[in-house]
């Protein structure tokens, strides 16, 4: 096993996964992006994602929330396959109107030295609820850090986050959110 939480899910689902992946680069350009459009496209890819990443811990939730924008697909897609409701977690948003009340918070520097005001509706997540976070990719853990201090701001109880990939630098962040994924950034 690896330093991910990676032991319930089907071998087959990960090697698949990394089939359809692959690291984009410009000739003379030093740093490229990973470019996951590949599991997109692979019906049986999407449809077993949900599945996978609702899996990845004993704790059934109440509800999923999903950063956008690729947290948001793969959240509803976890949601469904639990039977529960999925809540968008926005960025940069807020309430129109006085009485649309919003829960805020800003991340510490992203994977792109960015501070991102992160925020969703105060309604959509009660106090008693079970929240997973799902998104596509953990590489700084800040933006799972601020989903759940949101959770937690609506005195709601964290399960943890569910990624499809592992990119975490810094391992206490894998233990402290707690954070599960399909894959280590180490496989792609």
């Amino acid at each position: 096993m690896s330093r991910t939480a990676v032991a319930r899910v089907d071998g087959d689902l990960r090697r698949r996964l990394v089939a359809a992946f692959t690291w984009t680069w410009d000739r003379g350009v030093y740093a490229g992006y990973a470019n996951l459009t590949g599991w997109w496209r692979d019906a049986d890819l999407i449809r077993e994602l949900g599945p996978a990443l609702g899996s990845l811990y004993d704790v059934r939730p109440t509800v999923v929330v999903g950063p956008v924008s690729r947290g948001a697909l793969v959240g509803a897609l976890t949601a469904a396959a639990l039977g529960v409701g999925f809540v968008e977690v926005r960025k940069n948003a807020g309430q129109a109107t006085d009485s649309d009340r919003w829960v805020l918070r800003t991340t510490g520097p992203d994977y792109q030295d960015r501070h991102v005001v992160f925020g969703f509706r105060r309604n959509l997540i009660q106090a008693g609820d079970r929240v997973l976070m799902v998104d596509d990719w953990a590489a700084t853990g800040e933006t799972a850090r601020v989903v759940r201090a949101l959770v937690e701001d609506c005195g709601a109880q964290w399960i943890g986050a569910a990624c499809i990939v592992d990119g975490l630098d810094d391992a206490r962040f894998r233990h402290e959110l707690p954070l599960r994924a399909l894959l280590d950034v180490r496989n792609l």
